[in-house]
């Protein structure tokens, strides 16, 4: 904040140098047009008359000005007083066919009068000089240029652009066009063929006199542009730039002869100075009236002036008059601070509670006070930190802003009106000897009792409470009275919201003998920490009654599963194949899964191998997975195909209870006489198949997964095994991770069998414990079926 105000202060510096120099400049130009309003001197003769006479008289030129301005009249060109020189004739230079420097000019001259009927040139350039001094806008200069160039040189019309940063043009003054017109023109992008952005690139005029040639180069201005037949496009220099362009619209023929171009050369440098005194500030004068009383005031207070922006809004106060005791935080302090912005001096308040109070209170004209707020200051070298509160109101069209000092009783106040606050609690006394009762506000409403009733006594406080309380609260209120000191009770009220759950807690203060004669205590409402309580309490209960739901489910669901789904404890020897079968049921949860296997021997000498996996868990999917298990095995055995075992299953749970369950399926079947393998698939992942120490996965024919829809269609494939083969049937738990894809889990898969692989019996445990080192979020499935090199 130090260094923000140190910037600031350095800015309003330069601000205020600034400031000074443009006043000067703005008096100096004043001075200069009212010499060549009398005299019909140049710009630059006037100047150096100025600089001649201050010379001669040993005074500083701005001194020299203000002496010009005063004396006026007589006028200048009347004898001039001995002490200073007398005034030269005009000299004219820095234009076409203009004399050589030093040779003097007069009005009567030929030089001097046009023949175009420009008439005495210099005579007009003095009363425009003399007007120029009330001229205070580029839209006021507009109109003057427009005056009084209209008779001499025939211009009827006058726009002046201004070149913008961006390097675009802006015009700032017009005069003689209509207002739609100028609404076109407002701003001018910086494109080429643009006549005033050429003028000012250049630093030279542009005569622009002949429309015809003139609209090969230039975009002409004008609806239709032939309505001005000769225009001048004029830079107005600025020391070594120009930012500001003079246009002058004539609507007759012909070119601008040369004294009427010296005379247009002349007005713009006329004017030169009159545009750098456009926007001078203007110096503050402080009511004195005003801060002679604030100078008297206790206190740190402020008048305020609201500054508002063109649009109307309050952007900054200026400061009109300040109490000694008010300062920045810089440190400036009274009357130092008059005239300065209060963003100046207080750059932190912008955006703050206190700037849109302010704007509240100068509005509505409601007084406004700000919360309080801690500030160090040092008094005699010490630090004291203290509370102060700010508070605004609206004086006149002002705004009186005071900073409150709160002292140590105030801020006690506020802290026990705080901590009742925040507590939710409130204090209470009773005098047992006077029966006075006195409560604070806070207790009136927690009991959600009326003020206007007033607090009731100590022996009345349990009727209060709920019947099923008072016993207990009642108790407590008679042995505290008796002698005991202290007392810490809950109880409860009905109020308007509903029943509260309070506390209240007191002691006794006993006199010399030991008799209370006095007790004191507070009341707290503790609903919000009771219902929550209370709700954490059911909570746990609903959740121990749920948790000891799902655990029966989960026990009846694993009793079922083993009951329908009963394990090998070795491996068995099917159609000459020898198959090992591995369940593992999931870690994670509390839920058992719906993985299956078969593998029979069906009467004609074949081998029926069956992998299935029904979504979800519990005993919902056993149910679906036994129905499923013992229907397909049913379906084989009667002789149904594949396929077409697989397509009544998908009809039996599309009708089945819950319409909503679907599974994923493997049918196989084995002829160990042709060792071929049949199979059909619905929505599963492929076998796995091991020969020659080489690893692959059976093509998948084509197949949907039960219970998806109405219609599926499913194709069989056919695979002949040779000795020596291993193939794997197995359900996605085997494969998928969490935030991995299926072609990962695959490719481990793979991997782990190549690895592991070993022709000897109980070789699947080992496979298995190796490729699922980590927590099981499913139940895993493996037929592992085994072709032997050998006949068995």
């Amino acid at each position: 904040m130090a260094a923000l105000a140190k910037v600031v202060a350095r800015q309003r510096a330069e601000m205020d140098r600034l400031r000074d120099q443009a006043a000067m400049s703005a008096v100096l130009e004043r001075a200069k047009g009212a010499l060549m309003a009398l005299t019909g001197c140049t710009p630059d003769a006037a100047d150096e008359e100025l600089q001649q006479r201050a010379k001669a008289g040993n005074r500083t030129l701005l001194e020299e000005c203000w002496i010009t301005l005063g004396g006026l009249v007589p006028p200048l060109h009347h004898a001039a007083p001995q002490s200073e020189p007398a005034v030269p004739e005009p000299v004219i230079s820095g234009s076409e066919n203009a004399p050589g420097p030093g040779v003097p000019v007069t009005r009567g001259t030929p030089d001097a009068k046009a023949t175009d009927g420009t008439g005495d040139a210099f005579a007009a350039l003095g009363r425009l000089g003399e007007a120029l001094v009330r001229v205070g806008t580029a839209q006021d200069l507009a109109r003057c240029l427009l005056d009084h160039l209209a008779p001499e040189v025939g211009v009827d019309a006058v726009m002046i652009f201004q070149r913008m940063p961006t390097g675009e043009l802006e015009l700032v003054g017009h005069a003689g066009i209509e207002d739609t017109l100028a609404a076109q023109w407002r701003q001018v992008p910086p494109l080429t063929g643009i006549a005033a952005l050429d003028a000012l690139r250049a630093r030279e005029p542009r005569w622009l006199e002949n429309p015809d040639s003139d609209r090969e180069r230039y975009l002409l201005i004008g609806d239709p542009p032939e309505r001005w037949r000769s225009r001048a496009w004029l830079p107005v220099p600025t020391g070594d730039t120009a930012e500001v362009c003079i246009g002058l619209l004539r609507r007759r023929d012909g070119p601008f002869t040369p004294p009427v171009r010296q005379l247009l050369r002349a007005v713009t440098r006329l004017c030169a100075g009159r545009l750098r005194a456009f926007g001078a500030p203007e110096e503050y004068a402080a009511d004195g009236a005003a801060q002679a009383v604030f100078d008297v005031l206790p206190g740190a207070a402020m008048l305020l002036a609201p500054l508002t922006a063109p649009t109307g809004e309050v952007e900054d106060y200026r400061i009109d008059a300040a109490t000694g005791d008010a300062v920045d935080i810089i440190g400036r302090t009274g009357r130092e601070l008059v005239g300065h912005r209060i963003l100046e001096c207080f750059p932190g308040i912008a955006g703050e509670e206190l700037w849109h109070g302010c704007l509240r209170t100068l509005t509505t004209g409601e007084p406004f006070e700000g919360p309080p707020f801690a500030h160090q200051q040092v008094d005699a070298g010490t630090a004291e930190l203290s509370t102060y509160a700010v508070r605004a109101a609206r004086l006149g069209g002002g705004l009186l802003l005071a900073w409150i000092r709160q002292d140590s009783s105030d801020r006690q106040e506020q802290r026990l009106a705080d901590v009742q606050r925040l507590g939710n609690l409130g204090w209470a006394t009773w005098n047992l000897v006077t029966h006075e009762v006195d409560w604070s506000s806070q207790v009136f409403d927690i009991l959600d009792r009326d003020p206007a009733r007033g607090p009731v006594h100590l022996t009345d406080l349990p009727g209060l409470a709920l019947p099923e309380d008072v016993p207990v609260l009642a108790r407590s209120v008679r042995e505290l009275m008796r002698g005991r000191r202290q007392f810490d009770v809950p109880f409860r009220i009905r109020a308007a919201d509903g029943v509260r759950h309070l506390r209240a807690v007191a002691e006794a203060v006993p006199a010399l003998d030991g008799t209370p004669v006095e007790v004191h205590g507070f009341v707290q409402d503790l609903t919000a920490q009771r219902s929550a309580e209370l709700a954490l309490v059911e909570s746990e209960q609903e959740i121990l009654t749920q948790h000891g739901v799902l655990r029966a489910e989960r026990t009846l669901a694993a009793r079922l599963q083993h009951a329908l789904l009963p394990l090998p404890t070795r491996p068995v020897q099917l159609a000459g194949l020898r198959v090992e079968v591995a369940y593992l049921p999931a870690q994670s949860g509390i839920h058992v899964g719906g993985d299956w296997f078969s593998a029979i021997e069906l009467p004609d000498g074949d081998a029926l191998f069956v992998v299935g996996d029904v979504a979800g868990h519990g005993i919902d999917a056993v149910a679906t997975m036994a129905q499923l298990r013992f229907t397909a095995k049913g379906m084989v055995i009667t002789g149904s195909s594949l396929t077409g075992a697989l397509a009544r299953l998908n009809t039996l749970l599309l009708h089945s209870r819950d319409s909503h369950a679907t599974a994923t399926m493997v049918l196989a079947r084995y002829n160990p006489r042709e060792r071929r393998l049949v199979w059909a698939q619905a929505g599963h992942p492929p076998p796995l198949l091991l020969r020659d120490g080489e690893v692959r996965y059976l093509g998948r024919p084509g197949g949907m997964l039960i219970g998806a829809s109405s219609s599926p269609v499913y194709h069989e494939a056919e695979c002949r095994m040779e000795p020596g083969d291993r193939l794997m049937l197995y359900t996605d738990g085997l494969v998928e991770r969490p935030a991995e894809g299926i072609d990962l889990g695959l490719a481990r898969l793979a991997e782990a069998v190549l690895a592991h692989h070993t022709d000897e019996a109980g070789s699947l445990s080992p496979l298995l414990a190796a490729l699922l080192e980590d927590e099981r979020r499913d139940d895993v499935c493996v037929v592992d079926i085994r072709v032997p090199a050998e006949p068995e």
